[in-house]
């Protein structure tokens, strides 16, 4: 009872704690305007001063994507002094909420960084394991960088022109977010004020095969692309018609334009281009949303499609579209809205690929909050429309990739050592028949090597500890918006998961529980050392009846993260903090306020003296986990004695074995030393019994089977002419 009163008083300090500092968080889903996303006077609703200083006045809203001219007060005259852009009108790159960082960004005049500051995240990390502050030094390294700069994480490499930038460590795939964040909306304004000369593409040489294939055709080959945004892709229920589904296609070229749209109507269009002009069609075959915005005016900007071609973005104001009168080709689907856009840009090469970009509101389901969110499929035109076949283009390499090659090394050895220790387990019975109950070593001397290097290289060294708020977020993404980029941003968490999942329907949950998590690790470690420095006669097991009931509590703790997820994603990753693998890798113990320290610290005493209380009794990761273990494709091996013998019960530190010698695989944590006395003849009961038996009748000792028993003796008749020389 006492020690359920202070574990009580313990969580209770911790969630205390967790209220403050959401009290101390400055940004952490904070409240913006409305009118911060839509308004004309952007200045009016975030403070432009502060990231452009200097600025005394701001314009309105300008260009596509938006931004915001500042000016300087000189000689009773406006000064253009630099730029203000606000991220999410450039792009809504995901941090590892799943949500973007919104950031205001300062721009002088000769394109370099002059103020960068977070008006808002949801990155749980930075409240309650990460100081914001850190957020904010990391993007103070961007101040008085050009924005045409190569700018990665990581270290600078001269000899590649890379400028390299200290990441948070712990927060890798946010850092990795911010500067694609960064990088974007600085260069998207750049090339709008030439800043950034725009890139010059050597135009497509179109070859004439007189062919005119129908829409299926078109489509197969991918001159005719579709572009489909499903509702739960905008935060709204999933349901059976998609929000929108646009087809598009580039019509400059002779074959495909007539196709399209016919002889007559072609040739009309490309009397209208001019030189260096280009056109491209858009139906939009289902959903209700308008690809041409509800809010456009005569003179303005169509405000929810553009086209992208590396760096480059082209926008469509009234007079760069057409009407479409008509599809030529035969098997067209039927659409409800239709139009002709024209590129009017050399920079635009139709060689060369794009992307054809649809901008729709996301709704936040959390809070309601509504955001614009990018959509994009890119278009190239087949190789047998093009002189040559097409240019080879060099695309750079996605930000997740940038991080696996230069991490190759770490990610090979983390990768080896999953391998080993899955390939050590699946040869467990060959190291448990070489082990005995006195001499465990041929089991414990990789099982304790795991230890330590999980807690060592994979928690320390990789901060790689696998979490509960992973579990929530990917089940989140799963219902609502999968994204492979932001799981693929943290390479050995996304590995050890891909472990995790085939393990624990191969052989259980114990696996990576028992063996490789590095807070089971040292907290079973601790037990093991206490153990042997003295302190064994004051270690402990709860007794049955109250184990039976707490191993429980676990799964009420992932269940109540669960459901309050559903609620608000941010509170239930809070509420995470019941693990206290932050403060102890990712923060490390004196690095946070005293309940934390004192949470994950006490938790690492009482594991000297009882073995694994947090794994047994709060872990919502183990309790995830424990599920799908009840449908393992393999098990531990039992005995028909053993629903009467308690020996290994007795060992059993995880006590996964019930009064009826049943092993509970979800709460096995695998240290096999059941399996070390099922094939012990002198420790195991039954087989030492046979053993007494056979030796005092002068019996053969048969090697021990399968099924733990010795192999029986088979009596082999003679033969009776054998007899009969005899």
């Amino acid at each position: 009872m006492k020690f359920l009163a202070a574990l009580r008083n313990i969580l209770l300090s911790v969630a205390l704690t967790s209220t403050a500092s959401l009290a101390l968080a400055d940004t952490y889903e904070a409240k913006l305007p409305d009118e911060i996303n839509t308004a004309p006077e952007l200045c009016k609703y975030a403070p432009c001063a502060e990231v452009l200083p200097g600025a005394t006045s701001f314009s309105e809203r300008k260009g596509q994507p938006r931004y915001v001219e500042g000016y300087a007060e000189e000689a009773g005259k406006k000064k253009l002094i630099g730029y203000v852009m606000l991220s999410t009108d450039i792009t809504d790159t995901p941090a590892y909420s799943g949500k973007p960082v919104i950031t205001l960004i300062g721009m002088d005049t000769g394109g370099r960084f002059v103020g960068v500051k977070i008006l808002k995240h949801s990155e749980p990390i930075l409240l309650l394991g990460i100081p914001e502050s850190a957020l904010t030094r990391f993007n103070q390294q961007y101040l008085g960088q050009f924005v045409g700069n190569n700018i990665e994480i990581g270290q600078s490499r001269p000899e590649e022109n890379i400028i390299g930038l200290d990441a948070i460590s712990g927060a890798t795939v946010t850092v990795i977010a911010q500067n694609q964040v960064m990088m974007t909306s600085g260069t998207a304004v750049a090339r709008q004020v030439g800043i950034l000369k725009p890139t010059i593409r050597e135009q497509a040489k179109f070859r004439e095969t007189g062919a005119k294939p129908d829409w299926a055709a078109l489509v197969q080959e991918g001159a005719v692309r579709r572009l489909i945004v499903k509702p739960e892709q905008v935060g709204l229920e999933r349901g059976g018609e998609p929000f929108i589904e646009l087809w598009f296609g580039y019509l400059n070229h002779p074959d495909l334009g007539r196709a399209i749209l016919g002889e007559g109507a072609w040739r009309n269009l490309m009397a209208r281009l001019h030189e260096g002009e280009h056109a491209l069609f858009v139906i939009r075959s289902g959903g209700k949303e308008s690809f041409k915005g509800s809010g456009f005016v005569r003179g303005g900007i169509y405000d929810r499609v553009q086209v992208r071609q590396g760096a480059d973005s082209f926008t469509f104001r009234d007079l760069d579209a057409v009407n479409l009168y008509g599809i030529e080709a035969a098997g067209a689907p039927a659409y409800s809205e239709s139009s002709i856009f024209i590129i009017r840009s050399k920079a635009f090469s139709g060689a060369y690929p794009w992307k054809f970009v649809f901008l729709g509101n996301r709704v936040d389901r959390a809070t309601g909050a509504r955001s614009f969110a990018n959509f994009d499929v890119e278009y190239w035109l087949p190789d047998q429309y093009l002189e040559g076949g097409r240019p080879e283009v060099v695309k750079p390499d996605a930000p997740w990739v940038r991080v696996w090659k230069t991490r190759a090394v770490e990610i090979a050895l983390f990768a080896a050592l999953l391998v080993a220790v899955a390939t050590v387990y699946a040869f467990r019975e060959k190291l448990t028949r070489r082990a005995t109950r006195k001499n465990k070593w041929p089991v414990n001397a990789f099982k304790y090597s795991a230890w330590v290097i999980s807690i060592g290289f994979v928690g320390f060294g990789m901060l790689a500890q696998p979490s509960i708020t992973q579990v929530l977020t990917w089940f989140h993404a799963l219902l609502f918006h999968w994204q492979w980029e932001l799981f693929l941003s943290d390479p050995f968490i996304f590995l050890f998961w891909i472990f995790i999942i085939v393990t624990v329907f191969v052989w259980g949950r114990g696996l990576f529980c028992g063996w490789l998590c590095p807070f089971g690790s040292l907290s079973e470690l601790l037990y093991k050392v206490g153990g042997a420095v003295g302190l064994k006669r004051f270690q402990f097991q709860l007794p049955r009846r109250w184990h039976d009931r707490l191993k429980w509590v676990k799964y009420g703790v992932f269940f109540g993260l669960l459901a309050v997820s559903f609620f608000s994603m941010g509170l239930a990753e809070k509420l995470a903090e019941v693990e206290p693998f932050k403060t102890t890798f990712l923060v490390g113990l004196f690095n946070r306020s005293w309940p934390y320290t004192l949470f994950a610290a006490g938790l690492l005493g009482l594991s000297i003296f009882t073995e694994r209380p947090f794994c047994k009794y709060l872990c919502p990761l183990g309790a995830s986990l424990a599920m799908p273990s009840t449908f393992r494709w393999f098990g531990l091996k039992r005995k028909q004695e053993c629903d009467s013998c308690k020996a290994c019960a007795v060992g059993c530190g995880s006590q996964a074995i019930d009064e009826d010698g049943r092993i509970d695989h979800r709460e096995c944590l695998h240290c096999l030393d059941c399996m070390v006395l099922y094939t012990d003849d002198h420790a195991c009961p039954p087989l030492a019994q046979e053993r007494k038996r056979r030796t005092k009748a002068g019996l053969p000792l048969t090697p021990i089977g399968p099924d733990g028993y010795y192999i029986p003796i088979k009596l082999v008749p003679v033969r009776a002419d054998a007899a009969a020389k005899n």
